[in-house]
């Protein structure tokens, strides 16, 4: 059953990527305009007003300090000698991603994790914190009352349970924009393309069609993944242009030929272009079966300082199962792959085992990719 499914998919998969070669995609969905990228920012903070399930300060000491520190600078003075108990309060990590054209102002979601031994941040509130990026420059400000989609329970006498991960919360729209990151959307007379999958003939094509549709050199291709297009020097006009190169319809290239195998789960994806040369493989199924048992050994009679004693006993049989060879003309095809390894019922292990053979003899004309 495991390799009908797997066949199933490898050929549901070729079909698709045939259909997918002969239709056009949007340039939106092949490519990206360069500079015009996310943000990942990454803040500290506390959270407040937990319900017991907050750091213990004995051994989260950076939370007592932290909450030193903003009370201090909020004017309240706390003796070094006094020994915060709190249990109410958690450290956490703050990450967001700041989206491009981010402006002053706007908000943006944040995920809240725990850095200390906080068993749950259910219904705790995230105080002000500030939000970096790279540079060490703060580009936004982030507060709010967290929302934890897991929970956790305990008894008395140590048993617990828990659902999902209640350690860690979202805020939504729970951090406000405080610096805007410039991008290079309006730098020069000229937009870069960058293909997501880079691929020679995607990339002329692309500048082909944009070149029939104007009617002028407007685009030309730079390499595999790029594409320069001359672009409206004022504002609106470019984004009006980009609105509708965005929209332009282009036949990307066929993608190479490629076996994909996951070597953990047994999964083998296969590409319509997969062929190999005239070859002939031999299945044979090899079976080694280990068994335990334990023997009782007693002293014989009148024995001074015996000892009765248990001993294992290993018995080990081997069974080499009937080996069939099926053989692979040259062309052969991914369907005809496939059935062939299908008839002589392997597993999804045994079909790894024979796609590396194939790959190493040199008769798998693609690329062979394990993970």
């Amino acid at each position: 059953m495991k390799i009908f499914r797997t066949v199933l998919c490898s050929l549901l998969l070729a079909a698709l990527a045939g259909q997918a070669a002969q239709a056009e995609e949007r340039i939106k969905d092949l490519a990206v305009v360069s500079g015009v990228r996310s943000n990942q920012l990454v803040g500290y903070g506390l959270v407040v007003g937990l319900s017991g399930t907050g750091d213990q300060t004995t051994q989260a000491p950076f939370t007592a300090q932290s909450l030193r520190n903003m009370l201090g600078q909020l004017g309240v003075t706390i003796p070094g000698n006094v020994n915060l108990q709190l249990n109410n309060v958690a450290a956490v990590a703050i990450h967001a991603e700041l989206p491009p054209f981010a402006k002053l102002g706007q908000t943006i979601d944040i995920t809240v994790s725990s850095i200390g031994n906080a068993k749950s941040l259910r219904g705790g509130s995230l105080l002000m914190a500030p939000l970096k990026g790279a540079d060490g420059q703060v580009y936004a400000i982030a507060q709010g009352n967290l929302v934890v989609g897991g929970f956790g329970a305990e008894g008395r006498d140590g048993s617990s349970i828990s659902v999902n991960v209640p350690s860690v919360g979202r805020i939504p729209s729970g951090a406000t924009v405080e610096r805007v990151v410039p991008s290079g959307f309006n730098a020069s007379d000229s937009i870069m393309l960058n293909l997501r999958s880079p691929d020679f003939t995607t990339a002329y094509r692309m500048s082909e069609a944009v070149n029939e549709a104007i009617g002028d050199e407007l685009a030309a291709p730079v390499d595999a993944t790029s594409v320069r297009v001359r672009a409206p020097l004022d504002p609106g006009q470019r984004v009006g242009f980009m609105s509708w190169l965005e929209n332009l319809t282009v036949a990307p290239g066929e993608p190479p030929a490629r076996v994909i195998v996951n070597s953990r789960t047994g999964t083998i994806v296969m590409g319509g272009n997969v062929k190999v040369l005239a070859a002939a493989v031999a299945h044979g199924g090899l079976s080694v079966t280990i068994s335990e048992s334990f023997a009782v050994s007693q002293p014989t009679p009148f024995s001074r300082g015996g000892e009765t004693v248990v001993v294992p006993e290993s018995e080990i049989e081997i069974r080499e199962g009937d080996g069939r060879m099926f053989p692979f003309g040259p062309g052969t095809t991914l369907e005809e792959i496939v059935r062939a390894v299908n008839e002589v019922g392997a597993a999804p292990g045994d079909l790894v085992a024979i796609l590396e053979a194939l790959h190493q003899s040199g008769a798998l004309r693609a690329e062979l990719i394990i993970i």
